[in-house]
């Protein structure tokens, strides 16, 4: 029963450090939401913004001037946490896979590979609140970008919602902090 749980644990943080870093990586955190007659399509990302024509398919993407630059706080903040967790999710992960009762590390010693599996749930657990709190202090400030800007009656041209980045971090995250309950309260 220990192995089958372990291994579920091991392919769920698999899959969800994988999401984070895709998350962490893509440029949709946000995505315009208007629905007039639209041409292009806008993503916004972490680390730049695309554009894609809706009629031919091509797309654009401008940089962000420098990872220093000064740069709104939702994206600073956001960027900080992503990579903490994508670290701490890549470190848990590592060290599960150490732990696992089917590799032959530390094959004579079940107590040591019992704690490393606790410590890479505790780990994933750690980056899993890290991601959790980027992907919705992201999610939040772009809602209240748009409720202040629709209650003061202000329309730009281009209205944005949460991509599909975004939920991708929260989906990874949420994947992290189940698979750390598994290994550290399941596993004993």
């Amino acid at each position: 029963m220990s192995a089958d749980l372990q291994m579920v644990a091991f392919g769920l943080a698999l899959l969800s450090t994988l999401f984070l870093l895709l998350a962490t990586c893509t440029d949709c955190w946000m995505v315009n939401t208007d629905d007039s007659l639209e041409v292009s399509h806008k993503c916004r990302g972490l680390w730049r913004e695309c554009v894609t024509n809706m009629q031919d398919g091509v797309r654009t993407c401008d940089q962000y001037d420098s990872i220093l630059a000064d740069h709104p706080v939702k994206i600073v903040v956001t960027r900080t946490l992503m990579i903490t967790a994508d670290l701490l999710a890549g470190l848990a992960l590592t060290t599960l896979l150490l732990g696992l009762d089917c590799i032959k590390f530390l094959k004579e010693e079940p107590h040591v590979k019992l704690k490393m599996c606790y410590g890479a749930g505790v780990i994933l657990g750690i980056g899993s609140i890290l991601g959790l709190v980027g992907s919705v202090w992201y999610a939040v400030d772009v809602y209240m970008e748009r409720a202040m800007l629709v209650s003061h009656n202000i329309f730009l041209g281009v209205h944005y919602d949460f991509g599909w980045s975004c939920w991708l971090g929260m989906a990874g995250s949420a994947g992290c902090f189940v698979a750390s309950v598994l290994m550290t309260c399941c596993l004993y």
